[in-house]
């Protein structure tokens, strides 16, 4: 009795992802078809076409026959169950088109993968900003040696409520680097210039 309930053919095994595509009733007839698939498989039968009725299905499943019609037809409709009528009197055979559920499979393993890197992607955008303290920012910019002055940048933002523009500042040590870049551009921009007056002085000399 024990070996019969723990055995692999007393449970009707289900993929969450693949209930949630196609529908519980439609997983549950599928698993169970599959099940039947391997007992014929291992009995002889080679070119994949199989035979079950309503009354034992149910039996297996509780799926009412009307159930199994519906749930057959979604089946079908998705091209993974092929079904026809054999032999006398008439019996209901059935073909499972694996190579359509495994890439409806491997579809479902993909959106997940994506739903799950786009969450990761939402939280850190939406990562929650931490107003520096005035020692964190003149630590950082004595580490990179920019010479910015950090009490400056603090009064600034500050008085800004810590927006850039109309949007909250997601990462502070971004905009001391856009300082720092600013900085740079103007003392160069002030270097060239004068540059440019010695130049003209030293042109205006020699033609005296």
């Amino acid at each position: 009795m024990m070996k019969h309930l723990l055995s692999s053919t007393a449970f009707i095994v289900l993929n969450k992802a693949l209930a949630k595509q196609i529908g519980l009733k439609e997983s549950v007839l599928l698993a169970d078809l599959i099940s039947k698939e391997e007992y014929f498989k291992l009995n002889g039968m080679t070119d994949g076409w199989f035979f079950n009725t309503e009354a034992n299905i149910q039996e297996d499943t509780t799926l009412s026959p009307y159930q199994q019609r519906k749930a057959l037809k979604t089946l079908k409709e998705k091209n993974i169950i092929e079904t026809k009528k054999m032999g006398l009197p008439a019996k209901q055979f059935f073909k499972i088109n694996e190579q359509q559920v495994v890439k409806l499979l491997k579809d479902l393993s993909l959106t997940k993968l994506t739903a799950i890197n786009n969450n990761k992607q939402i939280k850190i955008n939406n990562k929650y900003f931490k107003k520096p303290k005035k020692i964190e920012i003149k630590i950082y910019c004595i580490e990179r040696q920019n010479k910015v002055d950090y009490e400056a940048f603090y009064d600034f933002y500050e008085s800004k409520d810590w927006k850039i523009g109309k949007n909250k500042m997601k990462d502070w040590k971004a905009a001391v680097r856009t300082w720092e870049r600013r900085k740079t551009k103007k003392q160069t921009t002030k270097t060239s210039k004068l540059d440019s007056q010695i130049s003209e002085w030293q042109k205006a000399k020699e033609l005296l």
